[in-house]
């Protein structure tokens, strides 16, 4: 008979669900939302002539641990419970739509394959992607107009370790139409693919070396409360953040005595919504930084006495165009790194 499992902290608002441990939880990927996706990348691995089904099972995030050909995947998108606690705590829940998933399960892919056949051991690996010894680093400084490496994740996250950069691409070459060969024919990128589909077609039909279960981190071994890991979370995400001079502000914001118009505080406010999900997009940013960036600006504008002198569509794209270029400023100038 099927094991029976007790959840009855779905039906528990915010303030309880948060202070229940991980281990308490008793969630798994089987039946989930998760699972036909996760069967939908072992399709496309087979269609690859690709023998291995990467095992995957709940953690706090994702990750593929060295020497495990596994996937961890984060608790929140095994349960539509604890997605809306996600949501509601991080206002975003990465991997929450289909194409992200499928994108992020990829590249996880790359990592579990890299894993099961020891790829980075390699002389041709090395020399293609650099030396896997590398210190894995906290922060990285990205070049966004770089095109030796593909574009896949947010935030350039190729350029981050050599590791990432053979996951990242072998998630391009994995994915049904990406059209690489087109998409990529200009860039020195190009060569890492071909690179990709020589290393894949010859370990096709192979049985990888390396071929453990073992399960990294697993969710029933975790004592933390999720109400501690949303803290370090936060706290992670809303510490180093970008910022908008009051100059600029002035300039999009008309500051003179008398004059009419909504206060820029108010207009902010009305469409904050709209303005963190297309700064997001255009720079890769959390919503939840890009929402306590919003924040400090909304607190300046009330300083400032600033004020919209009108609400239209362009007033809020001017908006979304200075806060993008600040973010991407902030993380990609030789002061600021971005944080892995």
């Amino acid at each position: 008979m099927p094991k029976r499992t007790n959840r009855r902290w779905a039906t528990l608002g915010d303030e309880r669900l948060l202070d229940l441990r991980f281990c308490d939880l008793d969630v798994t990927v089987e039946g989930s939302a998760l699972e036909p996706l996760v069967h939908e990348v072992w399709g496309e691995l087979d269609q690859r002539g690709l023998k291995l089904h990467p095992h995957v099972w709940v953690s706090t995030e994702w990750f593929s641990p060295d020497g495990v050909p596994g996937i961890a995947v984060p608790f929140y998108l095994v349960h539509p419970r604890l997605l809306r606690l996600e949501r509601s705590m991080m206002i975003e829940a990465e991997g929450s739509t289909r194409e992200e998933c499928l994108m992020i399960i990829r590249h996880e892919a790359g990592h579990a394959i890299q894993h099961a056949w020891r790829l980075q051991r390699r002389d041709g690996w090395r020399r293609t992607f650099g030396n896997p010894s590398r210190p894995y680093p906290t922060i990285y400084r990205p070049n966004p107009a770089s095109q030796r490496f593909v574009q896949h994740l947010r935030q350039y996250y190729a350029q981050a370790h050599p590791h990432e950069d053979f996951a990242e691409t072998f998630a391009v070459w994995l994915a049904p139409r990406s059209q690489w060969r087109r998409r990529y024919a200009d860039w020195p990128a190009l060569k890492k693919l071909e690179f990709m589909d020589e290393l894949m077609r010859d370990l096709r039909a192979h049985t990888p070396p390396v071929r453990t279960r073992r399960q990294v981190e697993p969710l029933s071994r975790i004592k933390q409360t999720l109400r501690e890991h949303y803290a370090e979370k936060q706290a992670h995400q809303a510490n180093d953040r970008p910022s908008i001079p009051d100059r600029d502000l002035q300039r999009l914001f008309a500051a003179e005595p008398g004059r009419r118009g909504e206060p820029a505080a108010a207009f902010l406010r009305r469409h904050r919504a709209e303005l963190r999900r297309m700064v997001a997009r255009f720079t890769g940013e959390s919503q939840f930084t890009l929402e306590h960036v919003l924040e400090d600006v909304i607190n300046r504008c009330m300083a400032l006495e600033l004020r919209a002198a009108r609400d239209d569509r362009r007033l809020r794209v001017d908006f979304a165009l200075l806060m993008t270029v600040r973010t991407v400023h902030f993380h990609y100038s030789r002061r600021n790194w971005v944080a892995l």
